[in-house]
């Protein structure tokens, strides 16, 4: 979905997440629609239904929606988050959408019937923060469901009502290629039933690209190799390794813990930065303006293959080169992948196929297999 009504920042003027700069009312349309374009239903209450019981039957755990109760982990990427309030560099900086997120907050508790406490909204870096802008945002709402909403962070800014992550060391990644030591996840997310993976839409100088494979970079910890920090990955998601090469975002993809129990894959791209340490920019693909979309779907590898056609599109997102989609030729066919690799991240057995990865047609259609009529493949339901 992309709406230009939803940005309007001039690129000088106060700060792109202002109210004056986004639109609320339409940010949370794009969402409404979103989801009911990916359900097929009629109102939002059933599209949600329709979603957790499709998790739970997928997951032969009965067919069910959700119950009060049970936990949702909702990662978002605040790499870039790094001070309680985003002052400095940050006005130009790519951060989460504060309009975006409390869109699918807002969609959870009013529409999914879903309890506030029940939510938890989380980057476990130790150098990254849910910062005000975000939390406040939610907090502004007096429904006592939004003032329930949880946030976990970096053990660097758990001031206030933010938590920080707790180590589970019942439920290790264990990396499946190279010597790389196992990494530990926060247990407030093993405790949760459900994830929700709302990622950024945004090039990477690193990886090519970051999207909703990279974002579990925030959910990592190492014993012995820099705490939460996703340090000791950087060399295995290189861009300028070669294709069929190991990539450990098929671990963090297939891991029961994440990937495994994640329903929903989300990616933020209203104000999109020009790479993970630049400024936002405005895009000559949508006539010289701001990105102003989001993205949803049940499959990670595609939305990832959808994100990635969609980055290496635009002229401005210079660092999307290389052998960006690497990562997804390995998910896709993660039982037999390229490299060899047996990826087997939990200990429960090599993973299956993670998803579907194919390019669309050309840049002017943007149509894949579904959309040309074959029974199998992506299936963009686009409206810009």
């Amino acid at each position: 979905m992309r709406d230009a009504k939803a940005t309007s920042w001039d690129g000088v003027t106060g700060h792109w997440w202002d109210d004056a700069n986004t639109n609320q009312k339409v940010v949370h349309a794009l969402a409404s629609r979103m989801v009911l374009n990916l359900t097929g239903r009629k109102n939002e209450k059933q599209a949600w239904d329709a979603l957790f019981r499709s998790f739970n039957d997928t997951h032969k755990l009965g067919s069910a929606g959700y119950r009060p109760g049970e936990r949702i982990a909702i990662k978002i990427n605040c790499n870039q988050d790094r001070a309680p309030e985003w002052e400095a560099d940050a006005p130009k900086n790519g951060l989460p959408s504060p309009h975006a997120v409390v869109a699918l907050v807002t969609q959870l508790i009013e529409m999914g019937g879903v309890r506030g406490a029940d939510i938890m909204l989380y980057d476990a870096a130790g150098t990254r923060n849910v910062g005000q802008p975000i939390h406040n945002r939610i907090r502004a709402n007096s429904n006592r469901e939004f003032q329930a909403v949880k946030f976990l962070v970096g053990a660097d800014y758990n001031q206030g009502d933010r938590m920080s992550p707790t180590p589970d060391t019942a439920n290790p990644v264990q990396f499946s290629g190279g010597k790389l030591p196992a990494a530990y996840l926060p247990q407030q997310v093993t405790e949760a039933k459900y994830v929700i993976n709302m990622a950024l839409l945004r090039p990477h100088g690193m990886a090519g690209v970051t999207l909703t494979g990279k974002n579990h970079f925030g959910s990592v910890y190492f014993p012995n190799d820099g705490g939460w920090s996703p340090r000791a990955l950087h060399g295995a998601v290189m861009r300028t390794q070669p294709m069929g090469s190991y990539n450990v975002l098929v671990d963090l993809f297939g891991h029961r813990q994440l990937g495994g129990k994640t329903m929903l894959f989300v990616l933020d791209g209203l104000y999109t930065a020009e790479h993970n340490e630049g400024s936002v920019f405005k895009w000559a693909s949508f006539g010289d303006h701001w990105a102003s979309s989001m993205l949803m779907s049940q499959d990670p590898v595609a939305i990832d293959s959808v994100g990635l056609d969609i980055l290496r599109n635009e002229p401005r997102a210079t660092e999307v080169r290389g052998n960006a989609d690497n990562y997804l030729h390995e998910a896709s066919q993660a039982a037999k992948p390229p490299s060899g690799t047996v990826y087997n991240p939990d200990g429960s057995g090599a993973l299956a196929s993670l998803g579907v990865h194919e390019h669309w047609n050309d840049a002017t259609a943007r149509k894949y297999s579904r959309n040309l009529g074959r029974k199998e493949g992506i299936e963009l339901i686009a409206q810009v």
